[in-house]
Order: C-alpha cells, then sequence, then structure tokens
C-alpha cells in the first residue's frame, strides 16, 4: 500500500467519529436527506438477486449524462440489477424525476458512503456488486483500493480530468498513479482528458466521445411551460443560467441597461442553488422581482424573475431569447453550454469556462456562442445583439447544435465495454471487450 494511500487511510479513519456531526449538519441546511444518513455510512443494502452492476454518479450533471447509458445497459443485459449512488440530494431528485419507466423496477438508489475505510468496506460487503462504474472524476482512494482489494472490476467512464486537477494529483503522483493502474476501463470525455490521464498513469485511454452529448434535451412540464408563456406574453426574455454568487449583482446591473434597448425585458435568473433565491431577489433591489419558489409568475410590474426551484431549467430555455450560462462569469469554471444547445437557445458565455474547456471550444469555433466581459455594459451589449437579430439568434442556435451533436451510439458502445468486464459475459449479453489496439485510431487513443 503506498505511503499516500496509508495516510488517507489513517485520516479518513481519524475523522470519522466526527462525520455524523458533518452528516447532521448538512441535514438541517437541506444537504441531506436525515432519514437516510446510515447510507453515508455504507448501511442498508438490499441487494436483489443475480448479478448486479453499480454506478456511481456524484450529482446532477454525471447523474443526467449516465441515464442513456442506464438505459443500454438494461437493454444489453436483461438479467442485470443496477445500483446507482450518488453523492447529493438533487443528484438523487434528478434521477427519479428523470428514470424512464422501464428501468424503475431493475434499478435501486443509495447515497455513496463517505470514504472511511469501514463504511466503504461495509458498502461493498453488503452489496457485492459484481462490477463498479465510477463516473467522471470520482477517485476516492479508499473506496478504490477496498473494491480492488476485492478483484471487483472497475471503470472509470466520460472522465473528466482538468488541468486544475492534472496539477492537484501532482502534489501525490504516487497515489494517483495507485489509483488510476485499477481501473481496467477508462473512458474520457476529451483528447486533452485522456493525454492528462495517461500523464498520471492509466496505462490506457479510450476517447470515444461524451456521454454529455448523447443525453436528452432538458424537460419542461407542458401545464407549467403554458402557465409561464402566458405570463411573460411577448415580452423579450434573457435568462441567466445556473448562476454563482457574484454574477447576480452583474445581472442585475446589465438589466435597465438590456431594457433601455428591448422595452419589456424580463431578466429570468436561475440560481444553481435555489435556497439562495431570498437574497438574490433581496440584493436586486429596487428592481421589482418575483420569486417562482414562492409562488409567484412573472407580472407586466416585474422587471426580474428568480426561478429558484429544482429541476425546471428546461422552461427557461425554451423561453428565453438569449442565455447566459452561469458560473462563467466568475472564476467557477462554468456550468453546462450543452443544455441550452440542445434547445435552441442562443447562447453567451463569460471568461471563465474551464470545467468545459472541449465543449466550449467547439461551440465558440463554430459561431454557436459569444464569449462575453464580466461587465453589465458588455452583457448587455451581447445579449442585445442576439435579442435585436433573430436571424443571428436562430443562427448561432442551429451552429451549436450541429457543433455538440449527440453521438447516438456511444450509450450502446459504452454498455457493451462495460458488460464485457463483468464475471462470466458472453456473447448473450450483447458483451464487447475494450479493443485499445483498434481504438488507437486519431482521436480514439494515444500514447
Amino acid at each position: 500500500m503506498s505511503g499516500g494511500l496509508l495516510l488517507w487511510r489513517w485520516a479518513a479513519t481519524a475523522a470519522a467519529p466526527l462525520l455524523p456531526l458533518h452528516l447532521r449538519r448538512r441535514a438541517r441546511n437541506g444537504k441531506e436527506i436525515p432519514a437516510r444518513l446510515h447510507e453515508r455510512r455504507g448501511e442498508g443494502a438490499a441487494r436483489p438477486p443475480g448479478r448486479l452492476l453499480w454506478l456511481h454518479a456524484a450529482s446532477v450533471g454525471e447523474t443526467l449524462s449516465v441515464i442513456p447509458l442506464l438505459e443500454a445497459l438494461a437493454a444489453r443485459a436483461p438479467d442485470l440489477s443496477l445500483l446507482v449512488t450518488t453523492g447529493t440530494v438533487t443528484a438523487a431528485e434528478t434521477l427519479g424525476r428523470r428514470l424512464p419507466e422501464a428501468l424503475g423496477g431493475r434499478l435501486l438508489h443509495r447515497f455513496v458512503p463517505l470514504d472511511v475505510p469501514a463504511w466503504v468496506e461495509r458498502f461493498l460487503d453488503t452489496w457485492r456488486p459484481d462490477g463498479a462504474v465510477l463516473v467522471e472524476s470520482e477517485l476516492w482512494p479508499n473506496l478504490i483500493a477496498a473494491a480492488e482489494a476485492r478483484g471487483l472490476p472497475l471503470a472509470l467512464v466520460n472522465a473528466r480530468f482538468s488541468a486544475r486537477s492534472a496539477r492537484r494529483w501532482r502534489l501525490a503522483p504516487g497515489l494517483g498513479r495507485r489509483l488510476i493502474r485499477a481501473f481496467r476501463l477508462v473512458t474520457a470525455q476529451s483528447e486533452a482528458d485522456a493525454a492528462r490521464l495517461r500523464a498520471l498513469g492509466a496505462p490506457a485511454v479510450l476517447s470515444p466521445g461524451n456521454l454529455k452529448d448523447a443525453a436528452p434535451p432538458l424537460p419542461a412540464d407542458p401545464a407549467a411551460l403554458a402557465a409561464l408563456r402566458g405570463a411573460i406574453g411577448g415580452r423579450p426574455v434573457f435568462l441567466a443560467a445556473s448562476t454563482q454568487p457574484g454574477e447576480e449583482a452583474i445581472l442585475g446591473a446589465a438589466h435597465p441597461l438590456l431594457a433601455a434597448a428591448h422595452p419589456g425585458l424580463l431578466t429570468v435568473i436561475v440560481p444553481r442553488h435555489p435556497e439562495r433565491g431570498a437574497a438574490i431577489a433581496a440584493g436586486l433591489a429596487p428592481l421589482p422581482v418575483a420569486r417562482r419558489a414562492a409562488g409567484a409568475l412573472p407580472g407586466p410590474e416585474h422587471a426580474v424573475y428568480v426561478a429558484d426551484t429544482l429541476g425546471e431549467l428546461g422552461l427557461f430555455y425554451r423561453l428565453a431569447g438569449v442565455c447566459l450560462v452561469g458560473g462563467s462569469l466568475v472564476p467557477h469554471g462554468g456550468q453546462n453550454p450543452r443544455e441550452p444547445a440542445r434547445l435552441g437557445c442562443p447562447i453567451l458565455l463569460g471568461p471563465h469556462t474551464f470545467n468545459f474547456e472541449e465543449p466550449v471550444a467547439r461551440l465558440l469555433a463554430a459561431g454557436g456562442a459569444l464569449r462575453v466581459a464580466p461587465e453589465p455594459a458588455a452583457l448587455a451589449g451581447a445579449a442585445g445583439a442576439v435579442l435585436s437579430d433573430r436571424n443571428r439568434g436562430r443562427a448561432m442556435a442551429e451552429a451549436a447544435a450541429a457543433a455538440l451533436a449527440a453521438e447516438a451510439g456511444l450509450p450502446d458502445r459504452l454498455a457493451g465495454m462495460l458488460i464485457g468486464l463483468l464475471p462470466g459475459a458472453g456473447p448473450e449479453d450483447g458483451a464487447a471487450t475494450p479493443d485499445f489496439a483498434a481504438a488507437a485510431a486519431p482521436g480514439r487513443l494515444g500514447r
């Protein structure tokens, strides 16, 4: 066992007595479900008979991206049960809302145990999965080491390994190599991610595409959409989606500048964390604001509508004439630009988009998005240019959709690879063994 892993194991064990207090505090803040805190200790197993594949998707983005993969796994292996763990309540709620009915009887959800040796060991010993799939960037040392010790086939799929993450792992290179070499299959979102994973020590990495490109458009409740359309009428709509602290002040200052050229403008702010809604509304004074969490619809007297609810972003992408993808005006790294692209909403991006380097580069190169400076006048000018020219907005939306066209077959191909890792998998499962040599064509595997 490497020195870094020993140190992490010791630190996690030492912290374990304090973690229940941490979990209860999170529960009081709505970030955990009190009745399910025992799952964070690896308890609450209810293993179904037969083969079981465990997939872990930490948060909402990972959960949405994995849903087409779950469908493909279920189609290829009708006897396979699926255990999905998440790290956040919002991800669990998203899974419940978006899960296809056909999967309802074959899928179980639990919250992932915290990375305490005794807790992850209890989880693995009671669930006894036949394989494990970690999505994007969940490299928890104790969990990975415990799974490897049990001979559990491990896969890291749709891996996102940013330059910042690579710099952090260079501080513990031995631990990084030890963890990444535990995986029998690694697929990366892009060639840049794959190159950084190889530098970390992954012996072979596939880059067959990004599961997020294959995700379906965000949904919208028809009744809610009709009610909002009726309330908004013909007003121009500027949307700021998944905003982070510091961005709402810029939006509040940009609104009167944009409204001067677009009378009746409605600015819609959808915060990444809805619990910030009341504070956002108070900070926008003296602009007249309505809050969705308070049950209000935007009236003609409202300049700003704060949509501080969960799971409704698809409504507002369908209503907006232009949108800012949040988290990009401040050094947060940006949110997912694929969501507006799939729904035909013209996209503005601030300078900070390092969380989504590859899709942002494609969007900008294709003319499917515009960069804006993090200043009210620049934001108002860019949004106004799109709102003033419908043909320009339409052309941007078409370019974005083409640049991020979903690779429809990716979930099925990846499902075949994952099933091929399971003990006893054969042609009757539709299994496919990862062929690293064949994948070495340009854009697939590089050394």
